[in-house]
């Protein structure tokens, strides 16, 4: 997909390091908790996309389009901030995580698994059944 033009030509982007498919990492920290809810991708125009509403906006690798974050769930990423890393090819938002789930498998992070001896071990409770979220979205 082609940025759009908006996006393809605004300065605040061309500082980024896009890598060979047009895209940049992303982080996502909560601000109330300093937790890292969630790693995501952005193209040119998901960020531009994510600074005009001030809600965060991905690009699905494996839809092939952009994703509103809560737009099936309503669990929606405010975004209160966004920094740039050293190198200019990693993203971080500062975020404030509607309903406090931020996983797609209904828990708060999607870093709920911990290496811990010789095994991963889940170690962050569902705070809501997946099939109740994507059926009931926003309640």
């Amino acid at each position: 997909m082609a940025p759009s033009t908006a996006a393809a030509n605004a300065k605040w982007l061309k500082k980024i390091k896009w890598d060979e498919h047009g895209l940049v990492p992303v982080i996502a920290q909560e601000v109330a908790t300093g937790d890292v809810v969630m790693f995501a991708w952005m193209n040119r125009d998901a960020l531009a996309k994510t600074v005009e509403l001030g809600e965060a906006v991905y690009w699905s690798r494996s839809r092939k389009k952009l994703w509103h974050k809560g737009e099936e769930s309503g669990h929606v990423q405010k975004v209160l901030e966004i920094r740039l890393d050293c190198d200019d090819d990693v993203v971080l938002l500062k975020i404030e995580q509607a309903g406090g789930i931020a996983c797609h498998t209904g828990r708060h992070s999607c870093f709920f698994q911990k290496f811990e001896g010789d095994d991963w071990h889940t170690v962050e409770p569902v705070l809501r059944d997946p099939e109740m979220i994507y059926t009931n979205p926003k309640k």
